[in-house]
């Protein structure tokens, strides 16, 4: 069930630097990942703002509330991977936001943005651990592919490869 009074927008000023900063303090605080993990998101979020095509690129903030009183509660990006493929990237839920239903809005609206862009499958990266993002990823239609193992942002972790049609 999803909470009404959450709505979507696209990203204004302001927006780029809040992901990247919840980013860094979520999966530091729930995951103990290092301050190499916020580098990491701050170089995907600096190519989507340097790269953004509207035609072809969103990012979906979820927010609740208008003006200077609205809260922002996650955000979702899509960006051409190539002219075929749109990349799911930058998945994100504030904590408060969880249960609500909004992951599955959010995933939901940048899989309907790539369609209706013409994007004929869509990928993304993920890492095992996140299990509530996963299955949000398999409800949706997404397949595993494939996994590797890494050590990154301080952590022996397992990463994940998904796919779909669109």
């Amino acid at each position: 069930m999803t909470d009404s009074s959450v709505r979507l927008r696209t990203h204004i000023p302001g927006d780029i630097g809040w992901v990247i900063s919840k980013h860094g303090e979520i999966y530091f605080r729930e995951y103990g990942w290092d301050i190499r993990f916020e580098s990491f998101v701050a170089r995907i979020a600096a190519d989507f703002v340097d790269q953004f095509d509207p035609a072809r690129d969103v990012c979906y903030m979820a927010v609740r509330g208008a003006g200077d009183s609205e809260q922002r509660l996650g955000c979702a990006f899509v960006v051409r991977q190539d002219d075929a493929v749109a990349k799911l990237r930058m998945v994100l839920l504030a904590p408060e936001a969880r249960g609500l239903g909004v992951g599955k809005q959010l995933v939901r609206a940048c899989i309907d943005f790539a369609r209706n862009a013409g994007y004929e499958r869509m990928t993304l990266w993920t890492n095992d651990v996140l299990h509530a993002a996963r299955a949000i990823y398999l409800a949706e239609g997404f397949s595993l592919i494939a996994e590797e193992r890494h050590h990154s942002f301080g952590q022996d972790l397992v990463g994940q490869n998904w796919e779909r049609s669109l």
